[in-house]
């Protein structure tokens, strides 16, 4: 099975969970095609802003541009995932070279 297919396999089952479990307001969905096929490769998400967390002056430019920042600089006070976590602060090179796999990995569907 090539990279894409196994990439569309766990889509999928996490689709499944999805629907099944996920937190009140927020939203993932694949793109539905034309022809009534789903795109596991591309996903229209809603994230909620918490109550009295809006602040109007927040563009969604900055809102994009902050969830890719997590990315790159991740709060090293709050981990996700613990085994990336201390990588990231005990190796970063190898932090960076593993990052540069995933996203050779699993290219940009734009």
């Amino acid at each position: 099975m090539a990279s894409g297919g196994i990439a569309r396999a766990r889509l999928a089952e996490e689709r499944k969970a999805w629907r099944k479990n996920h937190p009140h307001g927020f939203v993932a969905k694949p793109e539905t095609l034309p022809d009534g096929s789903v795109n596991l490769m591309v996903w229209r998400c809603i994230i909620p802003g918490r109550e009295g967390g809006w602040k109007p002056s927040i563009t969604v430019k900055q809102i994009l541009v902050g969830i890719q920042e997590l990315f790159d600089s991740p709060n090293p006070n709050s981990a996700a995932q613990n085994i990336c976590f201390e990588l990231y602060r005990k190796d970063m090179p190898e932090y960076r070279n593993r990052v540069c796999e995933q996203a050779k990995r699993y290219p940009s569907a734009l």
